[in-house]
């Protein structure tokens, strides 16, 4: 993918979500018209915080431990007539979980089932009609790193 880099930059179009075809194996393909994404890894923290017994006026040291993780990826861009997108407005209509992967460049890819979980069509009498939708995971995720 020497092409996608441009003296070690990498271009935002790559970032992509494929969506799966409910085949077995599963086959994913670039879900096409968009302009813009992100793709966040959050989390949050569970507060283990004890003030000390022994000195209950002393200093008190916030401490924490991992919590739940959350996945998801937006995007928007134009209406791309097709299968896929038929596909995938089926998805949105029945607010049905499907498989379908994130590939983050420089990172790898993230494979889950995922639902919509906002939806938009908007436009106007001159221009394409547009779209924006959020995806969030609704299983754990597998990752698989770049270049494995």
């Amino acid at each position: 993918m020497a092409e996608d880099y441009d003296d070690g930059q990498v271009f935002g179009r790559t970032l992509l979500i494929k969506i799966g075809d409910g085949g077995s194996p599963e086959v994913f393909s670039n879900f096409c018209g968009l302009k813009t994404r992100s793709f966040t890894l959050s989390s949050d923290r569970v507060d283990t915080t004890v003030p000390s017994c022994t000195n209950p006026g002393g200093k008190v040291v916030q401490t924490s431990r991992p919590g739940v993780q959350a996945v998801s990826f937006t995007g928007a861009g134009k209406v791309i007539v097709g299968a896929n997108t038929s596909a995938f407005m089926g998805y949105v209509r029945d607010n049905e979980p499907f498989a379908a992967q994130v590939v983050v460049p420089g990172d790898g890819t993230y494979e889950a089932q995922w639902v919509v979980t906002n939806f938009e069509l908007s436009g106007d009498e001159t221009n394409t009609m547009e779209f924006s939708a959020t995806w969030n995971t609704t299983t754990e995720y597998t990752f698989v790193a770049e270049g494995s």
